[in-house]
């Protein structure tokens, strides 16, 4: 039985449309298989030059302390004699960070340090119990940490502007009991205009977070520090569900339970998208500079040594 030409023309119409559609499956699972094997690939980094110089030469010395290191000192939190600081991507913060490192955690295997490394200007370490008094401005502070009364980061500006509404004004006893029903049209004064713009940019500063605390240590050792009363009563703020891509996974813990470096990177994009409300556009990943490089290394190690 033949086939007119239109009937045929539209089964050969259709076989190509399907065709065309298993490509662009096909396409579309490969590229998300690509992401799945290396999450970190679409990051704006600065060139790893310098760290792939380092690692051939090997080992070298920290310049305040002299001791043997690869590519920084865990210690001094400096960049060792073979990579110059020049060639360190500077990442400019919106807030202060401050790490609390557990005493027992090794000083190697954190990942905090690059933070140190990275933007130095804008954080801090500090080994529990050697810690600030947060009292007098835990009003701008939050603490990183999950817990029963922690709100998520787009919640923070709300928590915000309800403190802000608690807040005493910039000095105004207005007792606006004594004001009639009716009143005539108020001429605004230069006091009165003053007194406005007082109350405006204390509600903008009161908005907005100055300093934000992140714990490293192992989950196993947070309750020392997370207990300590210097740390009560500040917010506590829970992060987005995330995949660690750490090398060193905790045993037993699920792969949600994010390295240091990678909690602080993944709070500031979500606070720049949901608190500043910017567009982001690659603002702070170079604070992956180490993480990435380092992960890239020992996945392809392993992948050489058939361990994938």
């Amino acid at each position: 039985m033949s086939l007119n030409p239109s009937t045929f023309l539209n089964q050969e119409r259709n076989q190509k449309l399907k065709r065309n559609f298993e490509c662009l499956k096909n396409s579309q699972q490969q590229t998300t298989s690509s992401l799945q094997d290396n999450p970190l690939q679409n990051l704006q980094l600065a060139s790893w030059e310098v760290l792939e110089k380092a690692q051939k030469s090997g080992r070298s010395k920290c310049p305040r302390c002299g001791s043997s290191r690869m590519f920084y000192c865990y210690s001094c939190y400096v960049p060792v004699e073979t990579v110059p600081t020049k060639e360190i991507p500077v990442v400019k913060l919106p807030l202060k960070i401050d790490v609390i490192k557990h005493p027992n955690e090794t000083d190697g295997k954190s990942t905090a340090v690059h933070a140190k490394l990275l933007a130095p200007e804008d954080v801090t370490i500090y080994t529990y119990p050697c810690i600030p008094d947060y009292e007098e401005k835990r009003h701008e502070i939050a603490l990183i940490f999950p817990g029963p009364n922690s709100i998520s980061v787009k919640d923070i500006i709300l928590h915000l502007e309800k403190n802000v509404e608690k807040n005493v004004s910039c000095g105004s006893d207005d007792d606006s009991s004594s004001e009639p029903f009716l009143k005539k049209a108020k001429i605004e004064t230069k006091e009165d205009r003053n007194l406005s713009e007082c109350k405006s940019n204390s509600r903008s500063e009161d908005t907005v977070l100055k300093r934000v605390i992140f714990i490293d240590s192992t989950w196993n050792q947070t309750n020392k520090i997370i207990t300590d009363e210097r740390l009560q009563g500040l917010l506590q703020i829970e992060l987005k569900t995330r995949k660690t891509c750490f090398w060193r996974q905790q045993k037993g813990k699920p792969d949600t339970y994010l390295s240091t470096i990678e909690a602080i990177y993944y709070f500031l994009v979500d606070y720049h998208q949901e608190v500043l409300k910017e567009s982001y556009k690659g603002h702070y990943d170079n604070l992956l500079f180490f993480f990435s490089f380092m992960y890239t290394l020992i996945k392809n190690a392993k992948n050489s040594a058939g361990k994938e």
